[in-house]
């Protein structure tokens, strides 16, 4: 990992997003002047989340208005990392989503295959889902456990959505979880954040390798954990979840910035 001192430069520059570039609705400082000069130098610039239930036009949307121009293309979300991942190892696959709409839409939109019938099901989607019904997890029960043919995915390992003031709602690992105990079945990937497959999605077709990329996000746990897995060089922002007492010697590698101006 990068130590303190003179700052490396990168090709890649990987950017977690709220607590990150902004907060709520709100750009944090250096954000703008940070991505800007990293473009003007001719650095590519990505940025993930691990949110399925947002659209990457969306996000695109709301970092053009944010005064940090963005495209579709430039944001890697726990769906798109989702859709790659099938695109590359199953392909023909039969899915059936646990999923908000945006999930939907996307796989239909790419072509997949989504049905309700367990015997017919590859693969179970678990996903942030405010319409988990019974009747759903009766369906992933069916084609994991009875006719013992699909294989269990998650979209994002987090157990909560945090919101504003500490409250939040039950995520994807909830339903995950649900899953899991009542088909004794272990889920086989993750696609978001601690998972390095998230990188492997954000980075395919750029031909950068690992070693010209730094990750920068303000939580240990999933944007700095999936950095070390990856063996990229990691830096952390003190503008989001982690503060200065969070880092124990096992992060004496990973660069500390007060804000992102600090990356130039």
């Amino acid at each position: 990992m990068s130590t303190l001192g003179h700052p490396k430069t990168y090709d890649a520059y990987l950017f977690d997003l709220d607590g990150t570039i902004y907060l709520g609705d709100d750009v944090l400082p250096g954000a703008q002047e940070t991505i800007r000069t990293l473009r003007e130098a001719g650095k590519v610039v990505r940025f993930l989340s691990n949110n399925p239930t947002k659209t990457v036009e969306e996000y695109a949307t709301k970092l053009t208005a944010m005064g940090i121009p963005a495209q579709v293309e430039d944001i890697t979300t726990s769906i798109v990392t989702t859709l790659w991942w099938l695109k590359t190892y199953h392909p023909q696959a039969v899915v059936f989503p646990i999923a908000e709409e945006p999930l939907c839409r996307a796989l239909d939109e790419a072509g997949f295959q989504v049905s309700e019938d367990p015997s017919k099901i590859d693969i179970v989607i678990a996903s942030y889902d405010r319409g988990f019904t019974y009747s759903k997890l009766q369906i992933a029960f069916d084609a994991l456990w009875f006719h013992r043919r699909a294989i269990l995915i998650q979209t994002n390992p987090d157990r909560y959505c945090p919101f504003p003031q500490g409250r939040g709602e039950p995520d994807a690992a909830a339903i995950t979880a649900a899953i899991e105990a009542c088909t004794q079945t272990k889920c086989q990937a993750s696609m978001g954040k601690p998972s390095p497959l998230m990188l492997e999605a954000g980075l395919a077709g750029l031909g950068i390798p690992r070693e010209r990329c730094l990750m920068t996000g303000d939580r240990l746990a999933t944007d700095i954990a999936m950095a070390i897995e990856a063996g990229i060089d990691a830096a952390v922002v003190l503008t989001g979840e982690t503060r200065e007492e969070d880092l124990t010697p096992e992060y004496d590698g990973v660069r500390r910035l007060q804000h992102l101006n600090d990356l130039l």
